[in-house]
């Protein structure tokens, strides 16, 4: 039987997720497809709650449900009991709906493929942006052992509130205060919007920062933004987010149809020709 799985949201039309997962199923001769079903907010408790229902054996959330479809499931992985979001849900034999939130996973594969290693040399992080995205990274870099996050934005208030979900090891820091912090960083992330294409740039200069420092977008429009363009010219090490958008991709997929894909430098070109066909 075709198992169908979707990318819920609203709006769904601008994912690039059935990209990614129909390169898979026809790579690996799946009986299976994927698709994207709008879901709008005041549906979603309903929705997610009975995916079966729709003819879904499993389903991505995008934006805005994904609290909404973490209320819904039955069982939550501790990354989404952690940051109250599900991306990723499936069923299981008995039909329970689980929740799972991929975000940091796909995080930390894009970091391990581009920089490997990463986690053994970064005791200090900082973390641009106090976001769904920022919570994801604060996790994933908690997990893999970093000893501090430090986490910056332009509301502190935001930023206070998103490190008492994680304790001690992350701190929420003044943005006047970023450029003494960056002297002592290893990893710095940007998760914000600033610098995606149609945004303004990140105007923050890298001056501060070791020689030995990682810099990471998550923003992949445009793949090359100003912040990583700037990391490059001094030569840092610059890690772009196309790969967070691939990796996350993977405990699904293995998930809902039962073999482990690999994030390929074909996959990679195959979503960069549709993000050039779609800008």
């Amino acid at each position: 039987m075709t198992r169908r799985v979707a990318i819920t949201g609203c709006p769904v039309a601008h994912s690039r997720s059935p990209v990614i997962h129909r390169h898979w199923l026809a790579l690996h001769g799946i009986d299976g497809t994927y698709d994207r079903v709008e879901v709008k907010p005041e549906d979603a408790p309903a929705f997610y709650r009975d995916i079966a229902a729709h003819g879904l054996s499993g389903c991505n959330v995008t934006v805005p449900n994904k609290e909404a479809a973490a209320a819904a499931c039955d069982e939550l992985d501790d990354a989404a009991r952690v940051m109250g979001a599900v991306n990723t849900i499936s069923l299981d034999a008995d039909g329970r709906v689980l929740g799972s939130n991929t975000d940091g996973l796909g995080f930390l594969g894009n970091l391990d493929q581009e920089v490997p290693g990463w986690d053994g040399e970064v005791r200090h992080a900082v973390v641009l942006g106090a976001g769904g995205a920022a919570r994801a990274v604060i996790w994933a870099l908690l997990s893999r052992g970093v000893k501090k996050v430090s986490v910056v934005n332009r509301t502190k208030s935001k930023a206070e509130d998103l490190c008492a979900r994680f304790g001690a090891d992350s701190i929420a820091c003044d943005w006047d205060d970023l450029g003494e912090i960056l002297g002592e960083t290893d990893l710095l992330v940007n998760t914000t919007s600033l610098g995606m294409a149609g945004q303004p740039a990140l105007d923050l200069s890298l001056s501060r920062l070791p020689e030995t420092a990682i810099v990471n977008d998550i923003v992949y429009v445009p793949l090359e933004t100003p912040l990583l363009a700037d990391a490059r010219a001094r030569g840092l090490r610059a890690v772009d987010g196309l790969g967070m958008l691939l990796h996350q991709a993977v405990p699904g997929f293995e998930r809902w149809f039962g073999v482990r894909p690999r994030v390929t430098d074909e996959l990679r070109a195959a979503l960069l020709a549709d993000l050039g066909a779609g800008s």
